[in-house]
Parts: structure tokens; sequence; C-alpha cells
């Protein structure tokens, strides 16, 4: 049967994304599918600059909550904290095929241990953990072709009528949150992907 391609739109700085990105990979193996990856940086996908400031304190207690129930740390970072160096980091390592290992470390580093990841020595010290040349991670941060991968994955997130993250799109369905994902298994299922043994 041919993959059906998922297209994961995510931000680093939204702790939904730290939600979903602890089962996200492994649920998807089950399937047969391919993770189209859609990162995004600074504000894109995510409340303005004035309406996340009323929605912190909510936020916060809300994904508090959800931390409690999966037994995971939550940490926030440096409010201050910008997710574009880590979104333009993660297409190099999607092409070292080290994805999935650097959305998790990055995530647990930023919201399970409170650090800004938008300080290259810690994406830094990240890419050494997880087997990514660090070289890489200079070229990824000074790649114009990075920046307008992230202008198109926006432009592509604002086509498709995906309004914040984590989104994932499948045909004509947008599944938005971290609580999205088991209506996601449900829909891939019914179009026949079927869990793999």
């Amino acid at each position: 049967m041919a993959s059906t391609d998922i297209r994961v739109f995510f931000n680093f700085r939204s702790p939904y994304c730290y939600l979903v990105s602890l089962s996200l990979f492994e649920r998807l193996r089950a399937y047969e599918v391919t993770l189209i990856w859609r990162s995004l940086g600074g504000w894109d996908g995510r409340s303005p600059p004035e309406r996340a400031k009323v929605k912190v304190p909510l936020t916060r207690q809300d994904v508090g909550r959800w931390c409690k129930r999966l037994n995971v740390p939550f940490a926030p970072p440096p409010i201050t904290t910008d997710p574009t160096p880590a979104a333009l980091v993660s297409f190099a390592a999607e092409r070292a095929d080290l994805l999935e290992n650097y959305v998790k470390a990055v995530m647990w580093r930023e919201w399970a241990e409170g650090q800004d990841i938008g300080n290259t020595a810690v994406l830094g010290r990240i890419a050494t953990d997880i087997g990514l040349d660090e070289n890489l991670v200079k070229d990824a941060l000074a790649s114009a072709d990075y920046q307008r991968r992230l202008t198109d994955n926006q432009k592509e997130a604002e086509s498709l009528g995906v309004i914040g993250v984590p989104s994932f799109v499948v045909k004509d369905q947008i599944f938005w949150g971290n609580d999205r994902v088991d209506f996601l298994e449900e829909y891939l299922e019914e179009l026949g992907l079927g869990s793999t043994p």
C-alpha cells in the first residue's frame, strides 16, 4: 500500500508541541504514513504577542496538568526564548535522519529543563548529544534556504487553514492539538492505513 503524507506543523516554542513530541513519532510508526516536516519560526502558528501575554497563566496551568498526567517535568523556558534557531537546525537534523532525536531532545531541554533553545550554545550541546555535526548547526543558522523554508511553511499553513500548532494535515483533514492525535489515528485507520504489527 502506498504511504500517505502527514504534514506536521510544529513550533518549538509551543508547550503543546512539547506534549505531542513525547509520543508522536512512535505513534506514527504504526501506520503507512510519511511525515512531512513543517517547522515554523518566531510567532508563526502561535497566538500573537499581545494575546500570548493573556494566555500564559492559563496555558501553564493546562500544560502543568497534562505533564502531571503524563508524569513528565514541566519547567518553562525564559519568556524571551526564540524558537527560530531551533526550527532552522531541525531542517539539518531532518537531512541527517536525526529529526526524531532532535525534536525530542530540544523539547525536553526547553520544557522539562527550562533551557533557552534560542541560544546557539544550547543547540550545539543538543547536536553533540544526538550525533549531529556542530558544523551543520552553524550552517543551518546561516542558511538562506532554510529561512525561506520557514517562510514557505507558514504560507502553506495559511493556505491550508492551519491556525495553530501542533497541527497534522492529512488530505483535507486538519487535526489541531496534542490531544487530537487519537482522532488522527482513527482517521488513518479509516483510510485503511491500519496499524502495522
